[in-house]
Formats: structure tokens, sequence, C-alpha cells
């Protein structure tokens, strides 16, 4: 714990360094004990509402809501209550940044949601946010996601072609596919792949023939990486005991003979 009392900190800019300060409080950016200290901070930051819940990684704070019977009374209180925790805690919630999406899939439209403020200040009502590096929509599809990562993909396929025009070995540029590309066209996509529409699934799949084509060898499909990130998933599900899902569902279940990596 030494580095935490009374550590000197500077700051440096090229070959210049500002003057030495000694910090009392407070742990450096970066450290790994960070994130951790912090989730024990805001551990007892909890919704008070049963129709609420708040999900917490790191700094990043989702407040979600269930409205029945057009109240949103405890959604509103919910957020309120945040906002004191908040305050009482000396953190500070950024506004600016935060944002609100409605679902709302009811046969009745044209009726308007009022604004939700924080400290005087109206929140923005988007129709997609980012929530941890996925996109998501208010009509609960994936468009907006897998355009977002094909885009992001296909611009790194201008690197791969270079690399292919350098004669680099197939090993390497395969390497340099699984790491670069197919890493984000595959980012969470247990969650999304199997809700997502043909049109979407052969956008990605096109990006992936395209650096086949590169590269010269055969490339995994993206509904088989799909379906090996599942099977993982599952079987990481089974050995944790203190997972929800664990007491609900059985090897067998989850592997059938012909799925079974055992």
């Amino acid at each position: 714990m030494d580095f935490l009392t009374n550590r000197p900190q500077n700051v440096r800019s090229s070959h210049i360094y500002s003057t030495t300060i000694t910090l009392k409080t407070g742990i450096p950016q970066g450290c790994v004990l960070s994130p951790f200290l912090y989730s024990i901070f805001t551990h007892d930051c909890r919704p008070v509402y049963g129709s609420n819940s708040i999900i917490k990684f790191a700094d990043d704070t989702t407040v979600i809501g269930l409205f029945s019977h057009n109240d949103e009374t405890a959604y509103r209180a919910e957020v309120q209550h945040l906002v004191a925790w908040c305050a009482d805690n000396n953190l500070l919630l950024n506004t600016s940044k935060t944002k609100e999406l409605i679902v709302d899939f009811r046969r009745e439209k044209g009726r308007t949601h009022d604004p939700t403020h924080i400290n005087g200040m109206a929140v923005e009502c988007v129709s997609s946010f980012k929530f941890l590096g996925t996109h998501i929509s208010e009509d609960l599809s994936w468009t907006t996601n897998i355009s977002s990562l094909v885009k992001k993909a296909h611009q790194h396929l201008f690197f791969l072609n270079k690399l292919k025009k350098n004669h680099l070995s197939s090993t390497i540029l395969v390497k340099f596919y699984r790491c670069v590309i197919e890493s984000i066209l595959t980012n969470c996509i247990t969650v999304w792949y199997g809700n997502c529409s043909v049109a979407d699934r052969n956008a990605m799949q096109r990006e992936v023939k395209t650096a086949q084509r590169i590269i010269g060898t055969p490339l995994p499909a993206i509904e088989d990486i799909q379906k090996k990130h599942c099977l993982h998933q599952a079987h990481s599900i089974l050995k944790d005991s203190s997972h929800p899902a664990h007491s609900q569902q059985t090897k067998e279940q989850l592997f059938p003979p012909q799925l079974s990596p055992y």
C-alpha cells in the first residue's frame, strides 16, 4: 500500500517535466487496482424499486426501468435516487454524456415521453447508443451495431492488402486477420448474432470472403465462430457453480452428442 500513500507525481511533455507534487488521495490512472476499488466503492448503489435494474461496469452505469400501465414514476424516482446517491458520495454525473433510450412496441402510437432531467439538465433521448462497445437500438435490431462492425473491419482490410503486397507469408496474414479483423466482426457475437437479419449476416460474411481472397487461405465462417463461442460460454456456465444459469441447465442439454466438445 506504500505506493498509494504520499505518492509523488509529475507531468512530462517531451523532455520537459512539471514540478513534482505529493498526492495523499486516489490511485494512479490505469492501475489494475482502480476498477476493483471503484466497484467496492459503488457496491451499495442498488435499485430501490423492483421494476428497475442498475447495471454497473467500472464507471459506466445504466438504469433500466420497466413501465407498466404508462406509469413512469418508479423509473424517474430511481434516476433521482441515483443522482442523490452520487452527490452523497462525491461523484459527478456527466449529463452531457448521459443518454436515454426508449423501447416501445405498443400498438398505441403517438404518445410522447417527457424528458428525464438530471440536475436541471434534460437527458438526450436517442434511437441507439453504444453500451460497452455494442450498439443497442430502440427497435432491438442489430443493424446499427453490425453496420458499425463491418465498416470498421472493412477499413482494416486495406492494411491486410498492404501486408499481402509486401509478400508476407499466409501464416502472418491469417494471424493479422484473426487479431485485427475477425476480432472486430465477432465482438460480443454471442449476444447479437442469433437475432440478426440475413442481410446483416451476409454483410459480415462478405468481409470474411474478401479477406480470404487476399490471403488465399480458407477462413472460418462467422456462423461457425458464433457456434464455437456459444459452446465455450455454455461450458463456462457448467463449470461455474455460482452462475445463475448453472442449476437450470445440464451438460446433456447444452452439449448434445453431435456438439459435445468432450
